[in-house]
């Protein structure tokens, strides 16, 4: 299974990507989730230290492995478009709680459609990980929508966009379907996040097929205590666990 979670910013990508991530992990499958996030938070919502999160450099900021794996330097502006890149998941991930975290980092210039070696680094590496058969790959997404049009997240099976019970999120969900058609990704579905009401509810399944929705999300104060605290919503949260659970046995029959 290899799935992208995006959404629009604060949705909580990140907590249904942990979690996701370390309910496989305690089924005993071999898991690596991808923070590809500028704002990388996902190791701390796997378990990870402050200190050790701080520690780990993006590979897109390793600009010497991206020039000795592309060609690119200072000298050379040609660059290979097909790096050698199957060693870096296991060479470059630290593993925590049975995942495996791989901090993907960001492409910070170049906009839409931008091809630059680094933006090469991190597609081929994403491809890398799709070949990788056995494993069950989760990739929390940067906020908004620059690395679909980048085709960052192309070669993944399917997009889980985490929405909030409000116009301005749905609004983002229709968008991510449009651009995921446009990549090939046709499987585009939906947890929706921090419902506090029915009335929450009814409201994003007026706006959501019923077999695009995954399920819900409560509003929860031990799931924002746990984020602010640095700590692992998995350990913190019976509710968010079970809920999430839910979704997962969703996922995992289609």
């Amino acid at each position: 299974m290899k799935v992208a979670i995006t959404g629009k910013g604060g949705v909580g990508k990140t907590t249904l990507s942990s979690t996701l991530a370390r309910l496989y992990a305690a089924e005993g499958r071999t898991v690596l989730a991808a923070d590809v996030d500028p704002d990388a938070n996902l190791g701390l919502a796997l378990g990870f230290s402050e200190e050790e999160v701080n520690s780990i450099v993006p590979i897109s900021k390793m600009r010497t492995l991206v020039e000795e794996r592309t060609g690119a330097n200072e000298f050379n502006k040609f660059f290979k478009l097909n790096p050698q890149v199957a060693d870096i998941p296991d060479k470059f991930a630290r593993e925590i709680n049975g995942v495996k975290l791989l901090v993907m980092g960001t492409v910070e210039t170049g906009g839409s459609g931008c091809v630059c070696p680094e933006h090469v680094m991190l597609k081929s590496i994403l491809s890398a990980l799709v070949f990788r058969k056995d494993d069950v790959v989760i990739m929390d997404m940067e906020a908004g929508l620059e690395h679909l049009g980048r085709g960052t997240a192309s070669m993944m099976d399917q997009f889980i966009v985490v929405v909030e019970p409000g116009a301005r999120s749905l609004q983002t969900y229709e968008k991510v379907k449009q651009l995921a058609a446009d990549l090939g990704v046709y499987q585009v579905r939906v947890v929706a996040n921090k419902i506090r009401s029915e009335r929450d509810c009814e409201f994003i399944r007026s706006r959501v097929p019923e077999d695009c929705l995954l399920g819900f999300i409560h509003y929860n104060e031990q799931v924002i205590d746990a984020d602010r605290n640095g700590l692992s919503p998995y350990d913190c949260s019976p509710l968010a666990l079970e809920e999430i659970k839910a979704i997962k046995a969703k996922i995992d029959a289609t």
